[in-house]
């Protein structure tokens, strides 16, 4: 199996970061399935007709039988399913606030697409890895819980979450040659983060007081991280969580 032949699903992959990983993985001559809740199908369209190899379907990761209709779509189409990208997640939506101002409702809304997302997504495509012998598993996290940030207590929570999610699964997975990495960005200047004033000005202060590089971080820095992990290169990294922030932190 060659690197440019892997079908790679991404979740929330109609937009943001999501769509900048979906656009650079057809590029490099994968074959890409974006999930997503919303404007998944439009976003494969303008993959294709660019010429690349992409399929788009409506997604809820949190929904069972959903993201079971995802894996059987991307092997009706491409016929297996070799990485997941777990990206789908609540962020940009959310409003800065002290913990003790955060509803319970709230808390396990975020929980349940950062942390359940990610479970259900996962069970449902090892099967077919371990059909294959072959699989990677990419979950995106943060830099928020290595850095303990704090008015958005929930979304720290749920992503120190992932990262402790990779370090198990990949113990799990790893007798059937499945990888789990992390991927920790930070704050990046994602179409939703641009809409919201207080997001874009918190990633004023990361700039200004604890980026190493001192430039704005965008959606196609985190690319490479990702290419890198599902190429032949990363076949022996698993466990492991990658911060791609401009050294902000150092892990």
């Amino acid at each position: 199996m060659t690197a440019a032949s892997r079908v790679i699903a991404v979740t929330g992959g109609a937009s943001g970061i999501g769509f900048a990983f979906s656009e650079a993985l057809a590029r490099a001559g994968h074959q890409v399935v974006i999930a997503d809740l919303r404007g998944a199908v439009e976003a494969a369209e303008r993959l294709s007709a660019q010429g690349l190899k992409a399929i788009g379907t409506q997604t809820d990761v949190v929904k069972p039988a959903d993201v079971a209709g995802m894996v059987e779509q991307a092997v009706k189409a491409f016929g297996r399913l070799d990485v997941l990208v777990n990206n789908a997640g609540l962020f940009t939506t959310l409003t800065l606030k002290p913990f003790d101002q955060i509803s319970d409702a709230e808390w396990m809304r975020v929980m349940e697409v950062n942390t359940l997302g990610p479970f259900v997504c996962a069970k449902a495509v090892v099967p077919e890895m371990r059909k294959n012998g072959f699989g990677r598993i990419v979950n995106i996290a943060s830099t928020t819980p290595i850095k303990g940030t704090p008015n958005m207590l929930h979304y720290v929570a749920s992503k120190g979450a992932v990262i402790a999610f990779t370090r198990s699964l990949a113990r799990e997975l790893g007798k059937d040659d499945i990888t789990v990495n992390a991927i920790a960005p930070g704050f990046t200047l994602s179409d939703g983060v641009l809409d919201n004033d207080l997001h874009s000005k918190m990633g004023d202060v990361v700039r200004k007081t604890s980026r190493s590089l001192q430039r704005d971080q965008v959606p196609e820095d985190l690319v490479g991280a990702l290419l890198f992990l599902a190429s032949d290169g990363a076949g022996f990294i698993t466990g492991q969580t990658i911060a791609v922030d401009g050294g902000s932190v150092f892990i």
